[in-house]
């Protein structure tokens, strides 16, 4: 286990800027994912800290020490990747033992290392398979033994779940998380699957045009997003935007209708926000919204459609619903999940 430390961390090529000046702390023992569209610098970082690529200008120290200039394979990391990267010839074991054998280390240390990181992965019963004879989920298994063997201080993955199928991502999430409580080692996690990161970390930290754009558990990034960015790319479905003005226009014209007092909203409001789970279907609701799609999904159903004055809001609403796509229904706003953002998109 390690303490990670980055400060003033920035990463170029040639004249384009990946990284600009990354600031993060990450705990012994902590499972820290990293979230962000494609291109906003995750692997990037990951890589960086990893040493397979150098650092612009910063500094990175695991466990106190100044790595800048450690080699990648003294830095005690080790890194799993999106493809397993297997040696297709050798068996699981011998592909598990490859890196060790390389150190120098003795036959029986390497037999009791390779032992032990199958039974910890379920892969006892497959050490003299070849990688062609596994499934996607027991190939990922074997990157991640070969990884476990070398006793690193940090376990970087990036995308290491991305080739998998739906439902063996579930199940291999799960037994990441199952991993780390029992490793309790200090793990990095890249990916671009918010549902991936609310699920498996400790904290996330989200980032954009490679930039930290809010660091915290995962159910504080959900209730208090610090600006629409995050707030917009927590959460599935993604949250409702629209413009402070409608929701003005309701408290004049509905007052007590599920609506917000006109004086209850912040002074600089400009946008607010509005999870589709918190929205309620009513009656007395004090908007108006036009369904244009209905999603059946039997435990819940998400309706699509358009506020006056908006492009665009969804709403889930438990269960199943006859409302179908052409209707217009009443929906009322829950005041206490609202979320109010400035001209700047930061939250008020």
């Amino acid at each position: 286990m390690a303490r990670l430390d980055i400060s003033r961390l920035v990463k170029s090529f040639d004249r384009t800027t990946i990284l600009h000046g990354i600031d993060l702390a990450i705990h012994d023992g902590e499972f820290m994912v990293f979230v962000g569209p494609s291109g906003c610098g995750k692997s990037t970082l990951l890589r960086t800290i990893s040493g397979l690529e150098a650092a612009t200008s910063g500094d990175i120290e695991i466990d106190g020490q100044n790595v800048n200039q450690v080699s990648a394979a003294n830095r005690g990391c080790a890194m799993v990747f999106q493809s397993y990267a297997l040696y297709p010839h050798m068996t699981v074991f011998d592909n598990m033992a490859f890196g060790l054998e390389n150190m120098g280390l003795p036959r029986p240390e390497i037999l009791s290392k390779v032992q032990a990181a199958a039974e910890l992965l379920r892969l006892h019963e497959l050490l003299q398979r070849k990688p062609t004879q596994l499934s996607g989920g027991q190939r990922q298994r074997v990157a991640i033994g070969r990884a476990i063997v070398r006793n690193p201080k940090v376990f970087l993955f990036d995308e290491p779940l991305s080739n998998l199928d739906a439902e063996l991502r579930v199940s291999m999430r799960s037994e990441l998380r199952e991993l780390h409580g029992r490793l309790k080692a200090t793990m990095i996690y890249v990916t671009h699957d918010q549902v991936e990161a609310m699920t498996m970390a400790d904290r996330i930290v989200v980032l954009r045009a490679g930039k930290i754009e809010q660091v915290g558990a995962p159910l504080e990034l959900y209730n208090r997003p610090a600006n629409t960015f995050v707030a917009g790319f927590i959460g599935s479905p993604r949250m409702n935007f629209f413009p402070a003005d409608i929701l003005r226009t309701a408290s004049q014209h509905a007052p007590g209708a599920q609506s917000v007092a006109a004086e209850a909203l912040p002074a600089g409001l400009h946008t607010v926000g509005l999870r589709p789970e918190h929205v309620e279907i009513s009656d007395h609701g004090a908007l108006a919204l036009q369904v244009s799609q209905v999603e059946q999904m039997g435990a819940s159903s998400l309706l699509r459609g358009k506020l006056a004055g908006a492009s665009s809001f969804e709403v889930l609403a438990n269960g199943q619903t006859r409302v179908a796509a052409g209707d217009t229904v009443r929906i009322g706003l829950r005041q206490e999940a609202l979320h109010f953002f400035n001209a700047d998109g930061q939250r008020i």
